[in-house]
């Protein structure tokens, strides 16, 4: 029994792909250590990459729609760096007032917090002599501990081992982390400039990612892969704007209504709510824990108030904003929301909250797409039911019925 060129091709790269599988399984831990090192190489372009991903939506809007009455060979030219230069200042312009309106409070809050820390302080005090008055039992004890004999011969030793091998871990550590810092600049820097390029030549590099995939890729597999990129291009825009959306009503919902109540801190409580609500879903809580305790300096009470304010503008945010400006931007249930923030959380930390929901998405589209093309074709046709013909009368009927 012979076999063909094509089978024989076909057994070759099941036994290549077999081999590679077991020798990945042996080492893996050398494999895992390569990926991640060729991660760490290209970690300034992708981070460019992201930058050009975000900056492409508002620099999309402003030279589509903003710019869009500017015709003429030189208006075309100059059209691509006036959107991207006003996109940047959009982009800079909206972190600098987040700056503005919450680091001049926490300044203002951490004074306070030095002022009142002495009263605060003597406070702790008297009440704990009122507690040693009224319970005596628990000086007893403090004065056991004190009837302890300590061997401070060891105590200094030991100490003194600690001191030198302290410094010698602080000199490394500052080493260290200076080092992080000026590689963390300088990668900064790559990322940044790497986002312009991608910026002035994307459609040069959709175009040439098209040929590459036509020119290694069957027509049908090319098809299905630029489907794909599509969507997950599609989504990912759409979530973006749905979270940036939904990120300001949340914090204008809570400036107002801290205002009315006459809350302490509304513009910068807001503020600060409205960027952490980027984060999916556990976002906000973060910027509820800072202004319940910078409310808490403030006035105890007022705290208790604004954790139940927090509490009933999370649920009409959850229930109602959430899944009609989030959800229906990228046609997601909102229980497979919550799998994707769990999932992306677990795996990769903010940065997979925010990344696994257009994932989860994109796959949720393709397999309902696949399911229902499956199913349109296991279902039997419907069967016509057979027209009944009508029967125009003749004249000579006519002439009878007439009589």
């Amino acid at each position: 029994m012979g076999f063909d060129k094509v089978k024989i091709k076909q057994i070759s790269l099941m036994i290549l792909y077999i081999a590679l599988v077991i020798l990945v399984l042996i080492y893996s831990e050398q494999v895992f250590a390569g990926i991640g090192f060729v991660f760490s190489i290209m970690m300034p372009f992708i981070v460019g990459g992201v930058i050009a991903f975000i900056l492409n939506i508002p620099m999309n809007m402003i030279e589509k729609k903003w710019l869009k009455k500017w015709n003429g060979k030189l208006a075309e030219k100059l059209k691509r760096p006036v959107s991207m230069i006003l996109a940047i200042l959009l982009v800079i312009l909206v972190l600098s007032l987040v700056v503005l309106a919450v680091v001049p409070q926490l300044k203002t809050t951490i004074t306070t917090i030095g002022a009142k820390a002495p009263a605060f302080f003597a406070g702790v005090m008297v009440q704990l002599e009122k507690l040693f008055a009224d319970q005596p039992m628990l000086l007893e004890q403090l004065q056991k501990l004190e009837e302890i004999e300590l061997d401070w011969n060891s105590i200094t030793t030991s100490v003194g081992g600690f001191l030198k091998t302290g410094v010698s871990n602080v000199l490394t550590s500052t080493v260290s982390v200076a080092s992080s810092i000026v590689g963390g600049i300088a990668n900064g820097f790559i990322s940044f400039v790497f986002s312009i390029y991608i910026l002035s030549q994307k459609e040069n590099l959709e175009s040439q990612g098209r040929r590459i995939l036509k020119a290694y890729l069957p027509e049908k597999v090319n098809r299905y892969v630029t489907e794909v990129f599509h969507r997950l291009y599609v989504n990912f825009t759409s979530f973006i704007c749905g979270q940036c959306l939904e990120a300001v009503i949340l914090g204008l919902m809570f400036v107002v209504a801290m205002s009315i109540f006459g809350m302490p801190y509304a513009v910068m409580v807001g503020t600060l709510i409205a960027f952490t609500a980027l984060i999916p879903i556990v976002g906000a809580f973060i910027g509820c824990a800072v202004g319940a305790f910078m409310i808490l300096i403030e006035n105890p009470v007022m705290a208790l108030w604004f954790l139940i304010l927090f509490l009933i503008l999370q649920q009409v945010e959850g229930n109602l904003i959430y899944p009609r400006v989030v959800g229906n931007s990228v046609g997601l249930p909102s229980i497979w929301v919550l799998m994707a923030v769990s999932v992306g959380g677990s795996l990769l930390g903010v940065a997979g909250m925010l990344v696994f929901i257009p994932l989860m998405s994109t796959l949720y589209s393709l397999l309902r797409d696949d399911v229902n093309r499956r199913n349109a074709t296991k279902d039997p046709k419907p069967q016509k039911r057979p027209r009944k013909r009508y029967h125009k009368p003749q004249k000579q009927e006519l002439n009878e019925k007439n009589k």
